[in-house]
């Protein structure tokens, strides 16, 4: 028997993508959750074979809870599904060795195969989202820029993210212009959301 934890904010949908599952003879879902922590929770208490992480879940994201899992040295296998094939996520998601990154648009008989190829010690991946990775963009934030984005993403202030990262005012504004800059764009707020939108923060 196959199982798994599944992690998906949309109680419609993970409430169907549970059932679907159910159906098979050789796979049973052994606990659901609505965001990342509560994923983090149940895997630790279920040690499931499969973990199904959406990408995008509140509290901590699906590759937030990918990394906790590596770096832990969890056994369990990850499958990251998402809506969007941003490139800064599949390469994010690469980089953490994930065993399947699908598309949520696919016909739930390829999530069932793709879930018995990750327990063949197969790797599975969307079509759609390795021409994606093929045409990637670098990303050109350093690691320190990318941070500040997302601090202030969640709105936090110029101060509160130097009191945050222990940095001065002066610094975090020079981070944020140098990052402003290289998103080519007028403002913090579309910085962010550009950032976002390639998958870079």
């Amino acid at each position: 028997m196959i199982r798994i934890v599944i992690a998906e904010d949309q109680q419609m949908l993970r409430g169907a993508l549970t059932s679907l599952l159910q159906l098979e003879e050789d796979i049973q879902v052994v606990a659901q959750a609505s965001d990342g922590k509560d994923a983090l929770d149940a895997i630790a208490c279920h040690q499931p074979d499969v973990c199904i992480l959406d990408i995008e879940i509140p509290v901590m994201t699906g590759l937030e809870v990918a990394e906790h899992i590596r770096r832990h040295q969890w056994p369990c296998r990850i499958m990251i599904v998402t809506t969007f094939a941003r490139p800064g996520y599949l390469q994010k998601a690469t980089d953490l060795q994930v065993e399947g990154y699908l598309l949520k648009d696919e016909p739930i008989e390829t999530l069932v195969g793709a879930i018995r190829k990750v327990m063949n010690k197969e790797k599975v991946i969307s079509p759609e989202l390795m021409t994606a990775l093929f045409h990637r963009e670098e990303n050109p934030l350093t690691e320190r820029e990318q941070e500040v984005l997302r601090l202030a993403k969640e709105g936090q202030s110029t101060r509160q993210i130097a009191q945050t990262l222990f940095l001065t005012t002066g610094t975090v504004r020079n981070y944020l212009s140098t990052a402003i800059q290289k998103m080519e764009v007028d403002s913090r707020h579309h910085a962010i959301v550009k950032a976002e939108k390639k998958g870079w923060i």
